[in-house]
């Protein structure tokens, strides 16, 4: 069982619930030691009194407040626990507010909270209580020297002790050159769209175990490779800086957009299964809307694209598109076929429908030619 970190209890009005905190992190930084370049010796630090020169062992070190320059008061961990008994022994709730209404800024650390002896029935209640009321509670508490702001909030079947940062801790962000609104920075709604297509593509469900630390894995291979290589001791030079990109303008910025959407990471599980349908029928309600043609939807698989929708899944239902939608228009009415003669009103592809549809290719030799008032989408 995990070792507590501090027992005392929550406390609002004339209830007390005991608590145990323990850690709800751990961190796995690369554990890099300093070494002296000459002979690759570990550098190590020693407490030493600065007056004699001499090192001191913990046993004989004690904590001190410097009062004035050179003058110490001694404080024991019994003077500090006696500044504020309650403080130090309590998670003292304040008020209970809105789940939302606590930026991110203010979020710090992460702590679990267990029921103490005999605490599991009101731990119990506290956390329904929050959950119900959807709130979290905003409390003080006092860990080693400092108080501090806390959160208290209900997730499964727990309380995670978050603690809070001051509003004097959270810098003003008036410093930045922060950009101004979408109309002042003359960002146009295609731009929009196609942003937020790519969005639309990339989005996927919460998923923890599908991230981690890649770099940390990168830095040990390189750690590897220069073992088996027997360049351990080797210090490898700087290698010259690539200068930065130059900023682009609008126009690049449309370009960009259009490279993204097509190397958009495809979403994983059963979001990307999920995805298809509405795809195809944004695609064929496109088409409809523009009056093209089947045969030229075809062709867009040859062509850059060049409208301001999805184009990555534009180009997954044009493969999906069964041969015997080739020859009709797809509009909202009647149209005609490649060979001028009249063609039936088709409308979007029903997800099932589709799915079952062949998926030979629609795009025949006869290719994108032909009479009719169909025409491809050209900007």
């Amino acid at each position: 069982m995990a070792r507590s970190l501090w027992k005392g209890a929550i406390s609002f009005g004339l209830v007390h619930i005991p608590v145990e905190l323990y850690t709800a992190v751990q961190a796995h930084d690369l554990d890099l030691s300093m070494l002296d370049k000459r002979d690759f010796s570990p550098i190590g630090f020693r407490r030493y009194n600065k007056n004699t020169g001499k090192e001191v062992s913990w046993d004989n070190i004690v904590k001190g407040y410097e009062y004035m320059d050179g003058e110490y008061v001694v404080l024991s961990e019994e003077d500090l626990r006696q500044a504020n008994p309650k403080a130090t022994q309590t998670i003292d709730i304040q008020a209970f507010v809105a789940a939302d209404s606590v930026p991110l800024t203010f979020y710090d650390t992460p702590y679990y909270l267990g029921p103490g002896r005999g605490g599991d029935k009101v731990y119990a209640l506290l956390r329904e209580t929050l959950k119900k009321a959807g709130k979290v509670a905003v409390a003080t508490v006092v860990i080693r020297t400092k108080q501090h702001l806390c959160a208290l909030v209900a997730v499964g079947n727990g309380i995670i002790m978050n603690t809070l940062r001051y509003a004097t801790e959270i810098r003003a962000p008036e410093d930045l050159k922060l950009p101004g609104s979408a109309k002042t920075e003359g960002i146009t709604d295609k731009e929009l769209k196609m942003a937020l297509s790519l969005v639309e593509g990339m989005s996927d469900e919460w998923n923890p175990a599908d991230y981690h630390d890649t770099y940390r894995e990168d830095v040990l291979k390189i750690v590897d490779k220069k073992v088996k290589a027997g360049q351990a001791k080797t210090i490898t030079a700087p290698s010259a800086e690539e200068t930065a990109p130059k900023a682009s303008n609008v126009v690049d910025l449309v370009a960009l957009l259009k490279q993204s959407l097509g190397g958009a990471r495809p979403a994983r599980g059963r979001k990307a299964a999920a995805a298809e349908e509405p795809a195809e029928e944004e695609a064929a309600e496109f088409l409809r809307n523009e009056r093209v043609s089947a045969d030229a939807f075809c062709a867009l698989r040859k062509m850059k694209p060049i409208r301001q929708i999805d184009v990555a899944r534009l180009m997954l239902s044009a493969k999906k598109f069964s041969g015997r939608y080739a020859h009709r228009t797809i509009s909202g009415g009647t149209g005609h076929n490649v060979q001028g003669r009249p063609s039936h009103t088709v409308d979007a592809p029903k997800s099932g429908a589709t799915r079952a549809a062949r998926s030979a290719s629609c795009c025949t030799a006869r290719g994108v030619g032909g009479a009719g008032p169909s025409r491809q989408p050209i900007a």
